[in-house]
């Protein structure tokens, strides 16, 4: 909880820190990778930091920890200091990270204020940093303890067993451990970090949703990103990795984890977010799940969709489960009522409905906003968004 001086001091200067975070951001990884290059090179997504992205997202977080603090002191934003811990954990984070960060984030911080920064403002506002970041650093030494790396060691070689094609533009990898240690645990739901070698000697790592739940291997699934800039990780990967070549391959990390239960589940994806859907619903079908579930999916046609053939046959195997696709460009006989977007509203969602939501950002939105009208508790509709979270803010 913050203190009282400083909550009032907090609460005063958000409005001019919150109008000047992304300044102080873009200004902040100016500073951090200068001091420190090898954290660009090594560590953060170089594509999502060319597009800002990155910077977006970091000044969400701390504009929603700090707003969370003065406005609800005796609620603590635990679903993003979730979502950021798991991140976090997945990448090996540590505590001696903290300190670095914080210098150079206070440093931009008073460059971009100025004298509005005296040293009441700098400590009350070095008091949330460490609020937040000592909540995370507990965290993600939880997170460590459960995965059986409690000095953050969470990287694994790992051998390519096997590599299929699901589309064109989407490739499914799996991996076992090289030195033939058990697979680590893994829920339905997660992802694991991948880390590449690059042509300039960058180590970069991307997160991929486990798609799919074989006994003896990791299946992660890789869609190309082109465009400008092109996806670094996930070409290369493409292009250069081949069954019986080593990867270097995180344990699990993710806190969009299906929930045991016999309640209603219904699982919606647009595009590559298909990844941890299809995940879950292989972990459904597996364990002879009984509960109601519908299984929504939303592509622009039948050539682009991932998993196409696997949605079907496992909602099959369910006893109480139905599929609902929409084509935005069908390539064949398609109905009218599901050809363009998805549209949750023609749905009958039963009472009492667990809803797991993965796609782009205006996907997600609009779904949630269906869902919301059509009786679905907000604390029952979880979200998965690949890349950086623009939308902490909203379930902080």
């Amino acid at each position: 909880m913050l203190s009282p001086k400083s909550t009032e001091i907090v609460r005063a200067t958000l409005p001019a820190v919150g109008g000047a975070i992304g300044d102080i951001t873009t200004l902040f990884y100016d500073k951090l990778f200068t001091a420190h290059p090898a954290l660009l090179r090594d560590l953060f997504n170089r594509g999502n930091q060319a597009e800002g992205s990155q910077q977006q997202a970091l000044a969400g977080a701390v504009a929603a920890f700090a707003t969370a603090l003065v406005e609800r002191p005796d609620t603590r934003p635990d679903a993003m200091l979730s979502r950021i811990a798991h991140k976090h954990a997945s990448l090996g984070i540590t505590p001696d990270q903290y300190p670095i960060v914080q210098r150079h984030l206070f440093a931009a911080i008073a460059e971009v204020l100025g004298d509005a920064v005296t040293a009441e403002v700098a400590a009350a506002w070095d008091e949330v940093y460490w609020l937040m970041a000592n909540a995370l650093i507990a965290l993600e030494a939880r997170l460590y303890e459960q995965a059986g790396t409690p000095d953050a060691d969470v990287f694994v070689p790992c051998h390519v067993v096997a590599r299929r094609a699901e589309t064109p533009e989407v490739t499914t990898f799996l991996v076992r451990p090289s030195d033939h240690r058990p697979l680590p645990a893994a829920r339905p739901g997660q992802y694991v970090s991948v880390q590449v070698t690059l042509p300039d000697g960058a180590r970069q790592i991307r997160q991929y949703s486990l798609s799919g739940h074989p006994d003896n291997a990791l299946q992660f699934s890789v869609k190309r990103v082109t465009g400008d800039p092109a996806g670094e990780v996930s070409n290369h990967l493409h292009d250069h990795v081949a069954v019986g070549d080593t990867l270097t391959v995180s344990v699990p990390f993710g806190d969009v984890t299906l929930a045991d239960g016999d309640s209603p589940v219904l699982l919606a994806s647009a595009g590559i977010g298909c990844t941890p859907m299809i995940g879950m619903l292989s972990h459904l079908a597996a364990t002879g799940a009984t509960r109601r579930v519908l299984a929504v999916h939303a592509d622009r046609s039948e050539s682009t969709h991932a998993f196409r053939a696997d949605l079907h046959q496992l909602v099959a195997k369910l006893p109480d489960a139905a599929a609902h696709v929409w084509y935005e460009h069908p390539e064949a006989t398609h109905p009218a009522d599901r050809t363009g977007r998805a549209d949750l509203t023609t749905l009958d969602i039963p009472t009492g409905t667990v809803a797991y939501l993965c796609g782009p950002l205006p996907f997600l939105k609009t779904t949630r906003a269906q869902l919301l009208t059509a009786g679905v508790a907000p604390a029952d509709i979880h979200y998965e968004v690949f890349g950086p979270d623009l939308w902490l803010g909203a379930d902080a």
